[in-house]
Parts: structure tokens; C-alpha cells; sequence
């Protein structure tokens, strides 16, 4: 048995009450709070389930803009991860921004005891259309943290970036993508609709030898979408750690995201692309 395991069930509650669920995130800081770490953590807490974090990066942003961003040292990375997981019992774990070769190598080395239910959200790409990940970071995160993935939760222009491919046009597009991304190693992929065009939004669930799962949803026009691909998996993740079927747990992260952005201009955070209502079933109407 090894430390991680030795611990591993040192966080149940006192008395009859069952412990509650544990995910930890590792992503970056985003100072504005709509997004990455700040973002996971809400819909953790929003879901009920007790968020911890690993921190990879931190960023300098607001509704406008990211003015800068510096990479946590894969020394102190693994730090972080070793003193989670050698306390904690995770249940689940979700993996977003992580932008430097070292770091992915050492989030995998830290992971690799790991058996529980893991989400990658390939953090790639920015609004702008402008690559955050150099190629060699691409490159590793493909081969070490791809396979280690649960659920892979691309967009289209993420999962163009990982295939070295042009953006899916369309349905049948992203799901011929789905399928190409499941043979870097992951157990299932989430095509993502949110950068598509139309009246309604539809994410893809693909998996090996099972039919295609489709969710759709009316797109809610809104300039308020920060975090939303964060906020997603992270409540993919939460759903997880109940010890939900995949497809449940879709289902029911899906509901809350779909809750959280048609209650986003409640919060008028910023004056540029707004944060998402994380907490819209819990807070009274403002």
C-alpha cells in the first residue's frame, strides 16, 4: 500500500453520514474568477461536492483580456498533487489549462496511481483563435495525459488543434473527429457544439462500440459565456465522483451549465464577456 492509499480514507465524516464526494482540479488561477481554477471551484461547491485544487498556472485576466501568464514551477506542481492525494480521498479529478511540457509530464507521474474517474478539458485555444499551447506541450499532453482520460471534453477548434486538422463544418465532422481522438488512448470523447453555428447547441459523447450520445440545447444568445467549457467539465467531473453513469453525469452537468448561462447577465460582472451563474440555483435573484 502505498502513501496515497495509506490515507485514503482519512476524510470520513463522524457518525453515520456519508463522506462527502472530493475533486480536485488542476488548471490555472484566472484572476477575473470566471474561469479555470476560480470556475471549478464554484460549480464543485455548487454541486455539492468539496472542491481542492492544484494550481499549474496563474493568469492575469478580466471579462477582457489575459495581460499575462506565468507557468507554477513542475516542482511545486507535483508538490501540490502529492499533498492532496496523500490526504484526500478524490473521488474524481478534472484537468484544465496546463501549458508547459514539465508541468503535463509531471501532472501524469503524479496521476499515474490514480483509478477514479478523470476529465481532460484540453484548455487550447483562445477566444481569439490564437493557440496557448506550444507545440511540444501539445505534443506531451497527447501522449501522457490523453490516455489517462475518462472523458476528453474538446471544442472544435481544441480538437482540430490536437488532430493537426482543419475545424469540424459540421455534426458528421466532429463526430469522424470524436472517433480519431478516442485513438490517442481516452475511454470516451465530448465533442463540444458551443462554436458551432444555429439555433441549437449540440455536444457529441463517443465512445468505443457504443452509438453516438447527442445533447442538445437552444443556444442562449449572450455575451456571457466565460468559463464555459471549464464550468462543464468540472461539473462532468462532480457528477463523476457521485458515481454516476458517463451518460448521467452529461446529462446532469449539462442541465447546469445550460441553468448557468440563461442566469448569466444576473450577475453584470465586468464589462466584457461575463462569467457564467455558477451559483444560480442556490443564490436569490438580484
Amino acid at each position: 500500500m502505498n502513501q496515497r492509499q495509506s490515507f485514503s480514507r482519512t476524510n470520513t465524516l463522524k457518525g453515520n453520514a456519508a463522506p462527502v464526494p472530493i475533486c480536485v482540479t488542476i488548471a490555472g488561477s484566472d484572476s477575473g474568477g470566471g474561469a479555470g481554477i476560480q470556475a471549478d471551484l464554484k460549480t464543485f461547491s455548487a454541486l455539492g461536492v468539496y472542491g481542492a485544487s492544484v494550481i499549474a498556472a496563474i493568469t492575469a485576466q478580466n471579462t477582457h483580456t489575459v495581460t499575462a501568464v506565468h507557468d507554477v514551477p513542475a516542482n511545486i506542481v507535483s508538490a501540490q498533487i502529492d499533498a492532496v492525494f496523500s490526504d484526500l480521498d478524490v473521488a474524481a479529478v478534472k484537468i484544465g489549462m496546463v501549458s508547459a511540457p514539465k508541468t503535463i509530464e509531471a501532472i501524469a507521474r503524479g496521476l499515474a496511481h490514480f483509478s477514479g474517474p478523470l476529465v481532460l478539458d484540453p484548455v487550447m485555444v483562445a477566444k481569439s483563435g490564437d493557440r496557448l499551447l506550444s507545440e511540444a506541450a501539445i505534443s506531451v499532453l497527447r501522449e501522457k495525459l490523453i490516455p489517462l482520460a475518462t472523458v476528453l471534453t474538446p471544442n472544435r477548434p481544441e480538437a482540430a488543434c490536437l488532430l493537426d486538422t482543419n475545424v469540424a463544418r459540421n455534426d458528421d465532422e466532429a463526430e469522424a473527429q470524436g472517433h480519431a481522438l478516442l485513438k490517442l488512448g481516452a475511454k470516451a470523447v465530448l465533442m463540444k457544439g458551443g462554436h458551432a453555428e444555429g439555433s441549437l447547441c449540440t455536444d457529441l459523447l463517443i465512445r468505443h462500440d457504443r452509438p453516438t450520445f447527442r445533447l442538445e440545447a437552444p443556444r442562449v444568445l449572450t455575451g456571457n459565456t466565460h468559463g464555459t467549457g471549464c464550468t462543464l467539465s468540472s461539473a462532468i467531473a462532480a457528477e463523476l465522483a457521485k458515481n454516476l453513469a458517463l451518460e448521467k453525469a452529461l446529462v446532469e452537468a449539462h442541465r447546469y451549465l445550460q441553468g448557468a448561462i440563461r442566469a448569466a447577465g444576473q450577475l453584470r460582472v465586468g464589462s466584457g464577456h461575463g462569467p457564467v451563474h455558477h451559483f444560480h440555483a442556490l443564490w436569490e435573484t438580484v
